[in-house]
């Protein structure tokens, strides 16, 4: 949900398998072994593609549903509910909100919806604007979920009714059982976490009060052994006002995994970086310092948004932030984009904020006939009653290494539209305006050549890149103004999406 009273930041302030698909031949590739087509992390992978490695069923029929949220709020939904995820077996798991700020994951079988185990955390979101989503992560064999005092619930065998519970503690078991109160009072892990093809994992942590071994917020890495290291957000920044990690914003890693990249922040003004450290030491690689491309003022940080860094098959990075001086792009925000190595600056995308980009092949898309290998795909919402917004809400396909001028603020470059598509539902309160689009992260289908998108109108729709056409709908719900959803593809096909804090899983 957006409007400019609820997101309008302060103006002053396992082993896992990456597949890509070749755009060239429009074959799937694998970089190792067949892909199970597990969807085990936000958005897909640890490089955020989104991109599916089977085929979505038919959006005919709602085979199950299960609340995402035991006691939502009457009306507006402004929280952000965690990612569900698909093991390779099937078994759906499911973060679940239970109380004003408490929250566990459920298992249920992806065919039936039948409940396999339930979980309760100890996890707490940390204060933002928008309530953050408990982000958990598979890796091989074990799942791994956030807890408190910034501990991670590690649950074995995530496809069986019984799984042995053990816990991992970046800063030593030792230290928290010295005085786990502590801890428990005054960390926090406050993104979903990700795991690289190695299992190492990696989050961002505040810290809200002392505690023994003078812990400061930043980056938690913890080993397949156990093992687990730190650095301070400000310290490998190199600045000193630099506050914490951006809340909801999950880590991304290299192709090669060798880099991971970070958005960091000053949460008083809402500027910040984007660190690429060294994987292994989370020492500095290199920094950006995130800028406006119209203004070059800092661009910034909104702890409502859940935007995470997307690294494209050719290893640009890409990230969704805040437009500055607000609402001067009619509070679209931009996408950000950068190198590999973040030394070069490129070409941006005309929205960013609340979306984490997905990528399309270029073979995808018939009509496209540039020279880019792959393209993105972005929510492309235009605001109504904010700026110039007119309301003319859509999702977008762009190409990230051509320009046109930007359709809000003529004089900036931005990634030239491949396809655009307006949603479908008049919004009563904007004449012209139709109901936004209500994704934090899409589902790219390559096999159907289509994109999965939820509106606030309470539909999920297909988006065919082939006759770019909304092909497929299917009512989840009578609408409702929320903050943005993930969708995803699970083993078998079945689509899942939030809608009105209930999961449906949707298919033939």
């Amino acid at each position: 949900m957006k409007d400019s009273m609820k997101h309008a930041p302060s103006p002053l302030v396992f082993p896992k398998l990456l597949l890509w698909i070749c755009a060239c031949s429009g074959m799937l590739t694998a970089s190792a072994k067949a892909q199970t087509g597990a969807w085990l992390t936000h958005s897909h992978d640890e490089q955020h593609t989104a991109l599916s490695t089977v085929q979505s069923q038919p959006l005919s029929t709602i085979h199950w549903h299960v609340p995402v949220d035991l006691n939502p709020p009457g009306g507006e939904i402004l929280i952000h509910y965690g990612s569900p995820l698909v093991t390779a077996a099937n078994t759906v798991i499911v973060p679940v909100k239970t109380g004003t700020n408490s929250f566990r994951v459920e298992a249920h079988n992806g065919a039936t919806g039948a409940k396999i185990w339930t979980q309760n955390t100890g996890w707490q979101a940390p204060e933002a604007e928008f309530v953050p989503g408990l982000g958990p992560t598979i890796s091989g064999n074990q799942l791994f979920v956030p807890d408190i005092g910034g501990r991670v619930l590690v649950r074995q065998n995530p496809d069986d009714a019984k799984g042995a519970i053990t816990h991992l503690y970046f800063y030593g078991a030792k230290n928290y059982q010295k005085d786990p109160a502590v801890y428990q009072q005054n960390v926090q892990i406050e993104t979903p976490l990700t795991t690289d093809a190695n299992g190492n994992l990696y989050f961002g942590f505040i810290v809200l009060g002392a505690t023994p071994i003078n812990l400061q917020s930043g980056i938690a890495r913890i080993a397949p052994n156990g093992t687990g290291t730190w650095v301070s957000a400000a310290t490998v920044s190199g600045d000193s006002t630099i506050t914490q990690v951006a809340i909801s914003a999950a880590p991304a890693l290299s192709l090669d995994g060798s880099l991971l990249y970070v958005a960091v922040e000053d949460a008083n003004t809402g500027f910040g970086y984007l660190l690429a450290l060294n994987s292994t030491t989370l020492a500095l690689v290199n920094s950006v310092r995130l800028t406006d491309p119209s203004s070059g003022m800092d661009a910034l940080i909104f702890d409502a948004s859940s935007a995470a860094p997307t690294v494209g098959p050719d290893g640009d990075v890409y990230f969704g932030v805040i437009e500055n001086p607000f609402p001067s792009h009619n509070d679209r925000g931009w996408l950000l984009h950068y190198s590999s190595d973040l030394s070069q600056t490129k070409i941006p995308g005309s929205f960013g904020w609340d979306d984490t980009a997905s990528i399309v092949p270029a073979s995808l898309v018939s009509s496209y006939k540039g020279k880019s290998s792959y393209l993105l795909m972005t929510k492309y919402n235009n605001y109504a009653g904010i700026g110039t917004g007119d309301g003319k809400n859509r999702i977008a396909i762009l190409d990230p290494n051509a320009t046109e001028h930007d359709p809000i603020i003529h004089k900036t470059l931005v990634m030239k539209e491949v396809l655009t598509i307006l949603g479908v539902t008049p919004d009563p309160a904007w004449p012209g305006g139709v109901k936004e689009w209500c994704i934090n992260t899409a589902a790219v289908d390559p096999f159907t050549k289509s994109v999965l998108a939820n509106s606030e109108d309470g539909n999920l729709y297909r988006w065919d890149l082939t006759s770019n056409t909304l092909s497929e709908k299917i009512t989840l719900s009578s609408g409702v103004g929320e903050a943005y959803t993930p969708t995803v593809i699970g083993a078998d096909g079945t689509a899942y999406a939030i809608n009105q804090a209930v999961l449906d899983a949707i298919g033939h």
